[in-house]
């Protein structure tokens, strides 16, 4: 394997992500979503259920149909009973052993001799039965990972457009961009993290903590991390010594060199805790949430948004701590780079790109 040369590039830089949908259910049942300046309508009858991500949601709606809405007008799916899972923009639905997918407005059946199957923001992995085939779907096509004469296992990682799966021979390997690249034989099962475009993992073979990425294998440091984890296009992880290290576009930072009690990476953000004090690392930038740590948080794209002291809600939004309400009991969740919350009486205030919006 390589030995990772430290270039200084400039830091990983995630620009305010806009969303399409901003879903939610309003005190009267009503179905509404966000949308330029307004609360829509999207149903005039209530809904069963839901589930969205930052430019798709998905819901079945009074009569039990399975719809998608976009940000323009809902499309109908199934009018039966289905299981659907929904990613920031993709959507799939599984009716029987028939596997079907909605990527930006135009359908397809993925199988229709589906197994398991996982959905992420860029990709669906997908066993075909018939075939005794591994599948994933990535940018409008679907490719082989492997076939076997006998069972068929799933993926043993899978990223937002990143697989590791092994073949017949246990043989390791990492799908991405569209290419297989081989990685090695090793019998006992490796731990791998990975987000969007990155890979991390302990090599068992050289001994060495290494990455994929850019379609190249790199030993980040000479020997195995204690635990790391992946975001876009970084990884975060604590040696033996507990100090907590960024890598990211060939620059290793140092967090912090006290054992956090607490870490986590989520999309472009690494959070973690020390001496009381709760921290995240996001945009190239350390920024202090707080000095105690949040009793709840939900960590989205490069927005945090927390329970503060009064058990009201903060947020992290465009780089600055911001209280958006001390009223307690209210639920919050973030779409792109917005804040929703729901109040206690069912109504909702949006934080989206600087103003308050309030239904």
């Amino acid at each position: 394997m390589k030995i990772l040369v430290l270039i200084l590039f400039g830091m990983y830089s995630s620009a305010s992500i806009a969303q399409d949908v901003i879903p939610f259910v309003d005190f009267n049942g009503y179905f509404k979503s966000y949308q330029n300046g307004f609360f829509r309508q999207v149903e005039f009858q209530p809904i069963k259920s839901f589930k969205a991500g930052d430019d798709v949601v998905g819901y079945i709606d009074f009569k039990g149909n399975l719809r998608v809405f976009d940000g323009s007008n809902p499309m109908d799916l199934a009018n039966v009973n289905v299981e659907y899972q929904v990613s920031d923009n993709l959507l799939v639905w599984k009716v029987g052993t028939t596997l079907n997918l909605w990527d930006d407005g135009k359908l397809q059946t993925l199988t229709y001799f589906a197994g398991q199957y996982e959905i992420r923001d860029s990709l669906v992995v997908y066993q075909h039965t018939r075939s005794n085939s591994l599948m994933v779907y990535y940018a409008g096509q679907n490719y082989e990972l492997y076939s076997s004469t006998g069972s068929v296992n799933m993926a043993d990682f899978v990223g937002e457009n990143i697989v590791v799966f092994r073949d017949n021979g246990n043989f390791y390997k990492v799908f991405w961009q569209g290419e297989i690249y081989e990685l090695d034989v090793w019998h006992n099962p490796i731990q791998f993290s990975g987000g969007t475009d990155i890979l991390a993992f302990n090599d068992p073979i050289m001994g060495t903590f290494a990455i994929f990425e850019n379609g190249q294998f790199l030993d980040v440091e000479e020997f195995h991390m204690d635990s790391y984890q992946a975001g876009r296009g970084f990884i975060a992880y604590t040696n033996l010594n507990g100090e907590l290290y960024y890598y990211g576009n060939g620059e290793k930072i140092m967090l912090t060199n006290f054992a956090p009690s607490f870490w986590e990476v989520k999309d472009d953000v690494v959070l973690w805790g020390e001496n009381g004090n709760t921290s995240v690392y996001v945009d190239g930038e350390t920024i202090q949430l707080g000095r105690y740590t949040p009793k709840e948080y939900v960590i989205k794209n490069n927005v945090v948004a927390f329970t503060n002291l009064t058990g009201g809600v903060d947020a992290l939004l465009d780089g600055r701590v911001k209280t958006l309400t001390n009223q307690q009991n209210v639920q919050y969740s973030i779409y792109g780079s917005s804040v929703l919350l729901e109040l206690f009486n069912r109504s909702f205030v949006l934080y989206h790109v600087g103003r308050e919006y309030r239904d």
